[in-house]
């Protein structure tokens, strides 16, 4: 009887061994911190696929810059190499530029009316002009509302912002935007901007609380403001080749699993959000909240900003996104 039990031990470590030697395996790569919200639902996700496909098909993850930055990343899915990434939108501004239609500044006025936009016909038509480009758009996690944090000064009037140094994502209506209010904006990769602002390059940064946390920029920034400039979202695209000659059970399986882990990422945010606020304010940083009058006065010198965009990318996608924000 023991020895029947140990052949039948050795047998079920054989087939473990086969089946998972047998699996088909995908990487997908990211720049968020370990710790981050979206690199957490990124690791559920991948934990589903295993589970819907019986160890079939294995998602490696690779989150904080394992596998290089936000640009190389997009690089990678694109050529190939990696099967998919999940990163902040701007990073794929340049390749498809009809999403800056949705970075426009003060154009969402919460995180519901942002959401309900890109779950809409605006989702759709820039999923598409991603498909032209080579991407496969597997959902839209939350980066967040964007906040100003500077070393400088606190920024209680629009003449705060004149000349200040800071650092931006590789987007042109974000960098239009901070040029109309008078600040001097840099574009700048996420892993530079830490020693940038602890040598006195930059002045400050903008980011969501939860990044502004995970990166530890309260150690390096004083000032922290609720600008709420833009809202920014975390795209997650897989190569569109690879993805469509996946079997429809392994397709199913990827759908099913990200479709529950940003569900589950955007509820998380939301509560990480004011979360890492506190966590900041509590850590040392000013905390100054914008006033009407001067969102208003933002809000202003940043009207044209529509009007650039337009002329660059055509009117199409921008004309649906301020109809479905009035």
């Amino acid at each position: 009887m023991k020895t029947l039990k140990k052949i039948g031990i050795i047998f079920s470590i054989i087939f473990f061994f086969s089946a998972n030697a047998n699996a088909e395996t995908l990487r997908i790569a990211g720049n968020f911190a370990t710790d981050h919200s979206s690199s957490v639902a990124m690791k559920k996700f991948s934990d589903e696929v295993s589970k819907l496909t019986n160890g079939k098909l294995k998602v490696d993850v690779f989150p904080a810059m394992q596998l290089g930055g936000a640009k190389e990343n997009v690089d990678q899915v694109r050529s190939g190499a990696v099967a998919m990434t999940w990163i902040g939108m701007a990073y794929l501004g340049r390749t498809v530029p009809e999403l800056e239609a949705v970075s426009l500044p003060f154009v969402f006025k919460d995180r519901n009316q942002a959401f309900k936009v890109i779950d809409g016909k605006v989702g759709s038509l820039l999923n598409k002009k991603l498909e032209s480009k080579g991407f496969a758009t597997l959902g839209y996690m939350e980066l967040g509302s964007r906040n100003v944090t500077n070393n400088k000064r606190p920024l209680k009037t629009l003449d705060d912002f004149k000349d200040l140094k800071i650092r931006l994502q590789p987007n042109e209506v974000h960098l239009s935007s901070f040029r109309a209010i008078g600040a001097n904006p840099v574009s700048m990769g996420i892993k530079e901007v830490y020693s940038a602002l602890q040598q006195g390059v930059l002045d400050g940064q903008e980011n969501p609380y939860s990044i502004i946390a995970t990166r530890k920029f309260n150690e390096v920034q004083k000032y922290l403001s609720d600008t709420g400039h833009f809202f920014d979202f975390i795209i997650v695209v897989a190569n569109k080749n690879k993805f469509e000659k996946l079997s429809p059970e392994y397709k199913k399986a990827i759908q099913t699993a990200m479709k529950n882990a940003v569900n589950w990422q955007r509820k998380q945010a939301a509560t990480e959000d004011e979360a890492s606020k506190a966590k900041l304010i509590k850590a040392g940083m000013k905390y100054d909240s914008i006033s009407p009058q001067v969102r208003a006065q933002l809000i202003d010198k940043t009207k044209n900003v529509v009007v650039e965009l337009k002329k660059r990318i055509g009117s199409d996608v921008v004309d649906v996104v301020l109809e479905a924000t009035k």
